[in-house]
């Protein structure tokens, strides 16, 4: 999973330390030779901030024009030396996506970072466990192609080992990695730094107030992000990251810090929700009916299981719900494209 790729002495070395590798190579073999190749690190109003390299130890930053580009935090990107425009964005191994519009008929996809080899969601061990909001997550993790690791922070603020245990759970069951750490006193960031080994990247995800930029600012080794305060009653804090950024690590890797999101819309999923819920599915897979909603349906095993308390009435809600989100979603695509060919035909007639 993620973007970790092939890399030979053929390809441009100036690249390497951005993350470089043979699948990008192949897709810049077919375009215009002349054209500058550099990644995107900022985005801010029609402008992208990116990162060049004319040699293998200096990187610049150059900002040049995305006007009508699809462009996202991490992407390969060409242009011509003028900087007018961006003129292709090479295809992606892997992309954080969310729907960015609640309109049904104006609903889009908005790509958070883009190649990508693994995500962090970041949630904080003094907070109320909040195993849905870590579902819903973990749904995009999984469908954007990179590698979801759960990462609990504040552990040296935490008093309710309880729910550092429920979250663990949930990442047991879905076969991914859980690291304990704290940004203020360094306990567990060894680990976590290994993930941007070898000039791989990792996308930092999670809510405002659970620790996400001071977090960053030990794993970059410096004040790259603003921290801000959190409150006392709910521990929820200010958006100190407004825009996601690109930002170097001390190993070679490189971090993409997101800003605090309160929704996370899903988009079209892929396997996401069978990843996330994995459990779930498994035992549907022993159910009588092959259709069973696990609802009063006879000698369903998915709710012989929560009888035996060996998962809870309320994560099967919860993949419920996503399941009707993701459906929902693909019905108002339906009614987009439609609306979008009647428009077609009353141009042409």
């Amino acid at each position: 999973m993620g973007c970790v790729g092939s890399v030979n002495d053929d390809m441009r070395p100036n690249l390497l330390a951005l993350g470089w590798n043979q699948t990008f190579e192949d897709a810049a073999q077919k375009i215009d030779s002349s054209l500058l190749i550099g990644r995107v690190s900022r985005l801010d109003r029609g402008w992208s901030t990116i990162k060049m390299s004319a040699s293998p130890t200096e990187i610049g930053n150059l900002r040049v024009r995305n006007i009508g580009a699809d462009v996202a935090v991490g992407d390969w990107v060409a242009f011509a030396e003028n900087l007018e425009r961006i003129d292709h964005v090479l295809p992606r191994c892997s992309a954080l996506i969310r729907r960015a519009s609640s309109d049904a008929v104006r609903a889009e996809q908005h790509a958070v970072a883009a190649n990508i080899d693994t995500v962090f969601i970041v949630h904080a061990a003094t907070n109320e466990s909040n195993q849905r909001r870590v579902e819903r997550e973990l749904v995009l993790a999984f469908d954007s192609g990179a590698t979801p690791v759960l990462v609990l922070t504040k552990n040296d603020l935490q008093d309710a080992p309880q729910h550092i245990a429920e979250l663990r759970e949930v990442a047991r069951v879905c076969g991914i990695e859980c690291h304990v750490v704290s940004g203020l006193t360094g306990e567990g960031l060894d680990a976590l730094a290994k993930y941007g080994e070898n000039h791989r990247s990792v996308a930092v995800l999670g809510a405002s107030g659970v620790g996400k930029s001071t977090l960053v600012n030990r794993l970059v080794g410096n004040g790259a992000q603003q921290v801000g305060e959190v409150r006392d009653g709910d521990q929820r804090g200010r958006h100190t990251t407004v825009a996601a950024d690109l930002v170097p690590m001390p190993n070679g890797g490189w971090l993409i810090d997101t800003p605090g999101l309160r929704a996370l819309n899903l988009w079209t999923s892929g396997r996401g929700i069978e990843r996330a819920f994995a459990d779930i599915f498994k035992l549907a897979e022993l159910c009588k009916f092959r259709d069973c909603k696990h609802e009063d349906e006879p000698n369903c095993a998915v709710r012989g299981a929560i009888a035996k308390g060996e998962i809870s009435i309320e994560r099967l809600e919860s993949m419920k719900r996503l399941v009707a989100e993701e459906l929902a979603l693909e019905d108002e695509q339906k009614v987009r494209v439609r609306l979008s060919n009647r428009k077609g035909m009353r141009k042409i007639n």
